[in-house]
């Protein structure tokens, strides 16, 4: 998270640490990549037809995981949708490279902290298009 999400301080992440490893892993399809020796390198997570997270080791990136992995969620999972941090240009520009587009923003995060989040759907179906209740276009 720290290689990719640098507009958080230590204080965010010390806040996110236990939501993400007692609530937000429990609650998704979860599916990794692993290497020859079984070191887990990048992980996707899904919630019916949305990716909630899709992390690649640091060291790892730029080496086809991040688009195995994303390919995997909306292949095999039916990911059609997606929320990204306005502040990760570069997730945002690999997201589009894979088909999605922006459809809508936030000024919120799903925990109704001040990091913007940027909608996106990967066609323009209506169940691609339809954000959650609580948040805005």
């Amino acid at each position: 998270m720290r290689a990719t999400h640098d507009f958080l301080d230590e204080a965010d992440i010390a806040f996110l640490r236990p939501k993400v490893l007692h609530e937000y892993l429990p609650a998704v399809t979860l599916r990794a990549c692993e290497d020859e020796s079984g070191t887990i390198r990048g992980f996707v997570g899904v919630i019916g037809h949305r990716i909630e997270m899709l992390f690649v080791e640091p060291e790892c990136r730029g080496r086809g995981i991040g688009k195995a992995l994303l390919t995997h969620a909306v292949d095999r999972l039916g990911a059609t949708a997606l929320d990204v941090n306005e502040q990760n240009p570069q997730a945002i520009r690999f997201y589009e490279r894979m088909g999605f587009r922006a459809i809508g923003r936030s000024p919120l995060d799903g925990q109704g902290r001040p990091f913007p989040l940027i909608h996106m759907a990967r066609d323009a179906s209506p169940a691609a298009a339809t954000l959650p209740d609580d948040r805005s276009t």
